[in-house]
């Protein structure tokens, strides 16, 4: 067996690692943010920066010190554990993730290039896009081949010629910031960051990622930790390039895309000026590569943990899954993008509570209280965020730190933490001293 793998191997799973986090969110929503946020780009890049890609390499690594999603939650009932992977899988899975993927593909590197673009013309790429991405996915074995050593390198390559190209001929100067931009530019980048779903999706990419190493022969457990925090690294420094360059890119478009409605809109505008006709065409092939590469690892990811609950096969598990998208993207862009607000804001700080959890671990006197509390107040507060952006009246909360920048559940989460902290250590001590009392 295969005890270590090249250097060649460790790239192109760190390629694979990249390509399948940079999806639809990963392109549209930083020139958005990169234009609203003007002259405080900097800041609102940090706080971007700090969700979309601080936040996956660390989830990575929580992935790999833990062993994985058993042990992430080994704290936790066994049932909550269950249940809360099943709706994080739904999620960037069948529901939202994959779907909206696949619908970004159609609106940025299809619908473009069709006369009388309509419904029948959004099923039959639909088809033809979920239907390839099954096929992927199906050969998880020969996933780091596929997807790293011949997907990923075309659409780096791509996006590097569009770097380029920005720095080089920007299209605008760069204005005064807009929204709340203006008074607090990390916050809100740092909010705009849940859009690209990834601290979420990387909890679950790391079975992936090691289900990657393994069909390379490398058996060892320590190994294997090793690859997948190296494949963290070089996935976050991709991601970093991609969105510090496509953040100057809004931030210069402030006029030649004035009319723009979203981030998408922005990139397609601005790459038409850069490149004239020829760049629609390198857009469309960025886009559509971005979004394939993406939904492969989510179809994969969702696939291999399925199966691990149910008698299905993994391939039975790829093709109702990969279906399922298929059918969901037709209900539209626009509508979808709606719908998965919510759920964004309602999971991520889940997310981030139990990759803390993971690294303090070892010194919680009592695991169990802290992860069931800081848990059930995580969820029980991003629920009021949740419910803020689906359009809920929920005013009475507004007496919450951060409660305007759709975080009211960072400080009661980090009370819940402090508190259950001093608990346990005062029932271990109390338990110590029962304990001495009875020797």
């Amino acid at each position: 067996m295969k005890k270590s793998l090249s250097f060649t191997d460790i790239m192109a799973l760190g390629f694979m690692t990249f390509a399948f986090f940079l999806g639809a969110g990963n392109i549209i929503f930083p020139p958005q943010a990169g234009q609203q946020a003007g002259d405080h780009l900097v800041p609102a890049m940090f706080g971007f920066l700090s969700t979309g890609v601080t936040l996956p390499l660390v989830a990575i690594i929580a992935v790999a010190v833990a062993g994985g999603w058993k042990g992430m939650t080994q704290d936790l009932p066994s049932k909550v554990a269950t249940l809360l992977a099943v709706l994080i899988f739904i999620v960037i899975g069948p529901a939202f993730a994959a779907p909206r993927a696949g619908l970004v593909a159609y609106e940025m590197g299809v619908k473009p290039f069709i006369a009388d673009a309509g419904q029948l013309s959004l099923t039959i790429f639909s088809i033809v896009f979920f239907g390839i991405a099954m096929f992927l996915s199906r050969s998880r074995g020969n996933l780091v081949d596929m997807v790293g050593k011949f997907l990923t390198p075309i659409l780096f390559i791509a996006l590097v010629v569009l770097a380029v190209s920005v720095v080089a001929n920007p299209q605008d100067a760069i204005e005064a910031a807009r929204g709340d931009y203006i008074d607090m530019p990390f916050l809100k980048g740092f909010v705009e960051g849940y859009n690209t779903l990834d601290a979420v999706a990387a909890l679950l990419f790391g079975m992936v990622i090691v289900d990657a190493v393994r069909s390379k022969g490398v058996t060892d457990e320590t190994a294997t930790r090793k690859y997948l925090v190296m494949a963290g690294l070089i996935a976050a420094a991709g991601l970093a390039f991609v969105y510090i360059s496509l953040f100057y890119l809004g931030a210069t478009s402030v006029n030649i895309a004035a009319n723009a409605s979203n981030g998408g809109d922005i990139l397609a505008i601005y790459v038409a000026a850069l490149f004239g006709p020829a760049g629609q065409m390198m857009l469309s092939l960025i886009v559509l590569l971005a979004c394939l590469t993406t939904v492969v690892g989510l179809i994969s990811a969702c696939s291999e943990y399925f199966s691990s609950l149910t008698s299905w096969s993994y391939e039975k598990w790829a093709m109702v899954l990969s279906v399922t998208c298929c059918v969901v993207a037709n209900v539209g862009l626009n509508q979808l993008i709606v719908l998965s607000l919510p759920a964004l804001f309602a999971l991520y700080p889940i997310a981030m509570a139990l990759v803390i959890l993971t690294f303090i671990r070892r010194w919680l006197p009592n695991p169990a209280l802290s992860y069931r509390v800081v848990m059930l107040v995580a969820l029980s507060f991003s629920m009021i965020d949740a419910a803020k952006v689906a359009g809920f009246n929920v005013s009475a909360f507004r007496v919450l730190p951060l409660f305007d920048y759709g975080m009211a559940w960072l400080m009661p989460t980090f009370a819940a933490l402090v508190v259950t902290y001093f608990v346990g250590s005062q029932k271990a001590v109390k338990q110590a001293q029962q304990e001495g009392q009875t020797v």
